[in-house]
């Protein structure tokens, strides 16, 4: 996720800047702060874990993280993730979708695959064991296809969320202003339809929810033509915790959950991509 991808959020991110300023201000004194701006103390189990994805990425040479790396920081912060395990055989990939529950999705993992849907490393509506033994079996043909040399470290077994609306929340290491946080109708027209709101990180629940409400697609958050409305509070407790993160994790350049499915009740992150600097 890019700013300037959004080039007319800019001025949306510069109106803001001022009062930005004294919130750090308030955050470096930490005087007089909202409950959702004061410093945390993470416990060393959770700050653990996640250093510990980060170091082994380092370690590797990556920049980026996989899904399942991503997912798992997200989860340490209290964002919402669809379960997931990692499938090392087939008979382990018909057992985790089993006991997740079908459908389930089956998603390759490798350091060298990327763009997992380009080269057929993604099979969706996993319904019974057969679907799972021929999916697990075809994705690894697939891939050899299309990345003889691609290290494979297995098969990402994930529940595949029930269909809803679709937000993102992403975040960037803005050269100017530092980690900034931004929500909008997420899925893969997000880019053209652009609309997304921006707020400096930290931010406030108040400041999520207004980040939501700013959106033109609100009334469809709201319920729409007989649909469930969205649960908000949710949706700001997730972009409260993603500005956490970034804050806490300042080596994070790139952060995106696309597609974030909001429900009546609760949300789920469906995908997550996290790139470190």
């Amino acid at each position: 996720m890019k700013t300037d991808s959004f080039p007319q959020n800019k001025a949306a991110i510069k109106k803001d800047y001022r009062l930005t300023i004294k919130k750090c201000e308030r955050v470096r004194k930490g005087k007089n702060l909202p409950t959702s701006l004061q410093p945390i103390k993470r416990s060393f189990t959770v700050q653990g874990k996640v250093t510990k994805i980060f170091e082994q990425v380092k370690a590797e040479g990556r920049k980026f993280l996989l899904e399942h790396e991503a997912k798992n920081v997200c989860k340490e912060y209290g964002i919402p993730i669809t379960a997931l395990k990692i499938a090392k055989t087939v008979e382990e990939a018909v057992e985790f979708s089993e006991e997740m529950g079908c459908p389930t999705v089956f998603k390759i993992v490798s350091t060298d695959v990327i763009h997992k849907f380009d080269v057929g490393g993604v099979i969706l509506s996993i319904n019974n064991r057969e679907d799972a033994k021929k999916a697990y079996k075809k994705i690894l043909e697939n891939v050899k296809k299309h990345k003889p040399d691609a290290k494979i470290d297995g098969i990402l077994i994930q529940e595949m969320a029930p269909c809803s609306t679709e937000v993102i929340v992403g975040a960037i290491k803005d050269s100017q202003f530092g980690p900034t946080l931004m929500f909008g109708l997420g899925g893969t027209f997000v880019e053209v339809i652009k609309d997304v709101s921006f707020r400096i990180a930290p931010i406030t629940i108040e400041e999520a929810k207004e980040m939501i409400s700013e959106v033109k697609a609100y009334p469809i958050l709201q319920g729409y033509r007989g649909q469930p409305p969205a649960d908000i509070d949710t949706l700001a407790k997730i972009l409260l915790n993603t500005s956490r993160l970034v804050m806490d994790y300042q080596e994070i350049k790139e952060l995106d959950l696309n597609p974030v499915m909001v429900y009546e009740k609760g949300a789920k992150t469906v995908d997550a991509r996290i790139i470190l600097e």
